[in-house]
Parts: C-alpha cells; sequence; structure tokens
C-alpha cells in the first residue's frame, strides 16, 4: 500500500498502480473511504497506524468489488465499533435484494457486514459531507471536505492519464466505462460536482488533481455535457 499526502488532512492510499482509497484525519482518528479488493486490510490498518491514527469509520463512494472489497476483512479486524458507512442504493444491490447484482455492470462483492449508516444526501461524516453522484452505480456518493473543499468523487472521475467522466472510454484507463450503470445519470453528476467548484480532487483510479476546475469542465465537454 503506496500512501501520498495530498494534504495535512488526507492521505491517498494506492494498490496495484490504479486503485485508491483514502484516509481522512478527524480528531479521533481515521475515516477510511473505500477499501480497494479483497485482502486489503491488514495493509489499510497498518498504513493507518503508521499515520499516527485508527481507522473508526470506513465509508463507501459505491459498491464494487475494487472499492468494497476489503470491507468483511476490515470489520473482521477491526470489530463492530467502527461504523461502515454505505450508499443506500449500493447497500441494497450488495445485499442481493431483488437479484439487483445481476442488473447493474462491474463486480459487486456478496458482504457478511451490515451497514450500520446508510448515507443520503447533505449527510455529514466527520468533516465530510455527502454529495450524491449517481451514474457510475446507482447510489454512487461523493465526499466534500467542508475544511478545504477537497472533493473524494470515487469513481464519478477518473484521473489516469487526464481527468475523464467515468461514461467515457480512455485508452489508459478503460474499465471505469465498462462498469458504469448510467451514462446520462454519470454526466450529470459530472456536472454536479463541478459545481462545487472543488479545490482539489481525488478520485478512485489515477492521481490528485490541484485547481481541477480546467480539467473537469474539458472533462464533461468530452462526454456531451
Amino acid at each position: 500500500m503506496n500512501p501520498t499526502a495530498v494534504t495535512q488532512n488526507l492521505l491517498q492510499l494506492n494498490r496495484v498502480r490504479f486503485v485508491n482509497a483514502f484516509l481522512v484525519r478527524e480528531p479521533d482518528g481515521f475515516t477510511l473511504i473505500d477499501t480497494t479488493f479483497q485482502r486489503g486490510g491488514d495493509a489499510l490498518i497498518e498504513t493507518a497506524q503508521r499515520a499516527g491514527g485508527s481507522i473508526r469509520r470506513i465509508a463507501l463512494t459505491h459498491g464494487h468489488t475494487d472499492h468494497a472489497g476489503s470491507v468483511d476483512q476490515l470489520r473482521q479486524r477491526l470489530g463492530d465499533s467502527v461504523q461502515l458507512l454505505v450508499p443506500e442504493l449500493d447497500a441494497r444491490i450488495l445485499a442481493g435484494e431483488n437479484g439487483a447484482q445481476a442488473k447493474v455492470p462491474g463486480g459487486w462483492p456478496r458482504l457478511q457486514a451490515k451497514p450500520d449508516v446508510l448515507l443520503a444526501a447533505g449527510d455529514r461524516i466527520g468533516s465530510l459531507e455527502v454529495v450524491p453522484s449517481p451514474g457510475h452505480s446507482p447510489g454512487h456518493v461523493a465526499f466534500l471536505d467542508t475544511r478545504d473543499r477537497t472533493l473524494i468523487a470515487g469513481d464519478a472521475f477518473t484521473t489516469v492519464g487526464r481527468v475523464t467522466v467515468s461514461s467515457q472510454p480512455h485508452w489508459r484507463f478503460p474499465w471505469a466505462v465498462l462498469a458504469t450503470w448510467d451514462k446520462r445519470k454519470a454526466v450529470e453528476s459530472a456536472r454536479a460536482l463541478r459545481a462545487l467548484d472543488p479545490a482539489i480532487l481525488v478520485v478512485g483510479h489515477g492521481p490528485p488533481v490541484r485547481e481541477p476546475a480546467a480539467p473537469m469542465d474539458d472533462a464533461i465537454a468530452r462526454a456531451g455535457g
């Protein structure tokens, strides 16, 4: 797990080059955003400890396997005192309600852990505000750090090679578009996230982007928005 300090409050954790999770520093420890693939739990816990804190909460941007894959391992290691917060619609898919996993693209794990909180628009997780951004998945959310306007956008955008809306293919990272559920909604969500005027954009796949307004505008224009 390769950590990169993005701000004084945010560490980006990179696994297998193209998959990111994030540690958000709060007064009581860390909120972990996304968990990468399976068997990443030990490395996530150790990275938090080396950074001087413990994981207190696990919040998902969405339920695809490369974001939710280590949830069960983390809950087994950390116990039920660590909250699990999941977007409501994606939580239903992860639970296998009405065969939903067969109706949406991308890989979806079958989690044993049950969410403690179902995330909705405007919820607060410490310093983070929950921002709905459906499209890549039905319940996809982003998180805006109200302290410095860093936007943790999950797979609403990717930044491998350049900033790209997840509805659009990019030769250096073609997998996001293949796993996108509703391309029209993905563009709508990209516009909504751009309207937040973030100071820094971080995503599930690719490096951080500082002063991201122009790159986000370009990405949205290419996506037909």
